[in-house]
């Protein structure tokens, strides 16, 4: 657990003097279940293992969320509320609460560095896939393929076509965007890099980081507005400037709000940090104070989140028939292996999605896609939660909210896991599809400027939606996993066999045989 030093913390328990993160992320959970479901709640703040059966009660919030319209506002309402109460800020020895984190007193001011790339390029869009460039209809003719295997959602495919019909909507010399972890191996810098964005980059001060994303900007069309708390003689030696750049989003909250607030221009808000741990969780929560203040300033500015396919999700009632549809054709040999192991496990592998229908109080019925991976832990979950509630809020409050489930992506952060390394490698024995970096970055980035320029998205405010939750449920590139016939914990330690395996031996081809 983090230690007491200034920035963003868990609480002190005054009682053991220590902090703890799963009763924080239980009390949280448990206040956002309160008004919908007091039962629940009052199981939460009781669980002994939070460590393990945490899915239990995150797929409770979504079960919830889905009866009413009105739901997915109040349980977000009332996590946030709670979170925002949950944590300290501290500086020099001073704490303070983190909902009163603005009454900081600013001892540094950023100083603003600007730095414009070499290129002379028009912005072009294609996605990397399998050593190729997909663009026009090669790119066409692989959506449709994402789409009719189950590996995209349809509104996820149409809105990829709709930013392959509108080439001028990647010329992003009118928009402000700000990367909150701009750094991220899974970010869209490098594209926003060639489309001619304003881009404002907050990353930690690490050289590394900085040279990486300083090259990139050299390299592209764009302008970068980077923070410095230092004076800087030469802004176009790299070698210079990237020892002076960063800024910590745990210790330094008031500085980088100020210095947001002061930019003239409409902001776009990325929230694509990443921090192992406890530490996502407080970086989640540092990015949902800035952001919620600066929107308080800036009520023009959009949010935009991207969120993880191993969560718990609703879905639409066709995602429910289709992994019906799925279990159903599984082959004798499969079915028969799958049940014995089910059986002979106790239900712990191959269980049976949770194939239910939820009636809601507007007419549809929707279901739940339980694709939670324990083994990432219930802090993990938290901090992804901590964001849906944000957007689900910010829209309802009238804020464009740009929302989309990314597919698993072979990720540093996700392939240093050997456990999800190997799942992902296997994954294909299920028909889901992992991507890569380089794959899952152009798709995202694309996904974020239909959100921007097409105002049929739901991402506007303006546009109708039927239930709050339909914000998570458009544009979801969930990579199969929505449509696995088994819950996909129960289904992972066999695609993490497989993807061992197939790495060692040449079993593939008795695999495919298997699942004819």
């Amino acid at each position: 657990m983090s230690s007491l030093s200034d920035g963003l913390q868990f609480p002190i328990d005054p009682a053991t003097q220590k902090s703890s993160s799963s009763n924080v992320g239980k009390e949280i959970v448990a206040e956002a279940l309160s008004t919908v479901d007091n039962q629940t709640a009052k199981q939460v703040l009781n669980e002994k293992n939070w460590r393990k059966n945490y899915p239990i009660y995150f797929k409770a919030l979504v079960e919830n969320g889905i009866k009413s319209v009105n739901h997915p506002i109040t349980i977000a309402k009332q996590g946030l509320h709670k979170a925002q109460h949950s944590f300290d800020f501290f500086r020099h020895g001073q704490r303070y609460s983190l909902k009163d984190v603005m009454n900081v007193p600013i001892t540094e001011h950023i100083q603003t560095i600007t730095l414009k790339g070499h290129a002379q390029t028009q912005p072009e869009w294609f996605v990397p896939y399998h050593g190729q460039n997909l663009k026009g209809a090669a790119l066409l003719k692989q959506i449709q393929v994402w789409e009719d295997t189950g590996i995209i959602e349809s509104s996820h495919a149409q809105a990829l076509r709709e930013a392959i019909a509108h080439p001028e909507w990647f010329d992003l010399s009118d928009r402000t965007m700000v990367l909150f972890g701009a750094g991220s191996e899974a970010g869209p810098l490098t594209w926003l890099s060639q489309w001619k964005a304003n881009i404002i980059a907050i990353d930690l001060p690490n050289e590394r980081v900085w040279e990486r994303i300083l090259k990139t900007i050299q390299g592209g069309n764009a302008t970068l507005y980077a923070p410095s708390f230092g004076k800087i003689d030469d802004v176009q030696n790299i070698q210079e400037l990237k020892t002076k750049l960063g800024a910590n989003l745990l210790t330094q909250i008031p500085e980088i709000t100020q210095w947001l607030c002061d930019n003239p221009h409409k902001l776009d808000l990325a929230s694509i940090a990443y921090l192992d741990g406890e530490k996502h969780v407080r970086v989640s929560m540092a990015m949902d104070s800035i952001m919620s203040h600066i929107s308080e300033q800036k009520p023009d500015s959009s949010l935009m989140y991207m969120c993880t396919p191993t969560d718990v999700y609703a879905v639409p009632k066709e995602v429910i028939y289709g992994a019906t549809e799925k279990n159903q054709q599984r082959s004798k040999l499969e079915t028969l292996l799958s049940k014995s192991i089910a059986t002979v496990s106790m239900q712990h592998f191959f269980q049976n999605n949770d194939q239910q229908l939820i009636h809601s109080d507007n007419g549809q019925a929707y279901g739940i896609a339980d694709c939670l991976v324990v083994e990432q832990g219930p802090n993990y979950a938290l901090a992804k939660r901590i964001q849906q509630w944000r957007a689900t809020l910010a829209r309802h409050e009238g804020q464009h909210v740009s929302i989309n489930i990314a597919p698993s992506t072979t990720t540093h952060s996700v392939t240093k896991n050997p456990l999800l390394k190997a799942a992902f490698n296997g994954a294909s024995l299920f028909n889901v599809e992992a991507f890569h970096p380089e794959t899952t970055n152009a798709i995202m980035a694309a996904l974020w400027i239909h959100d921007l320029r097409n105002p049929d998205s739901v991402s506007n405010p303006k546009t109708t939606m039927l239930h709050p939750l339909e914000l998570m449920m458009e544009g979801a590139n969930h990579g199969g996993l929505w449509r696995v016939a088994y819950l996909a914990r129960t289904a992972l330690p066999f695609a993490a066999i497989y993807g061992f395996a197939t790495d060692k031996l040449p079993i593939k081809k008795v695999f495919k045989k298997l699942k004819k």
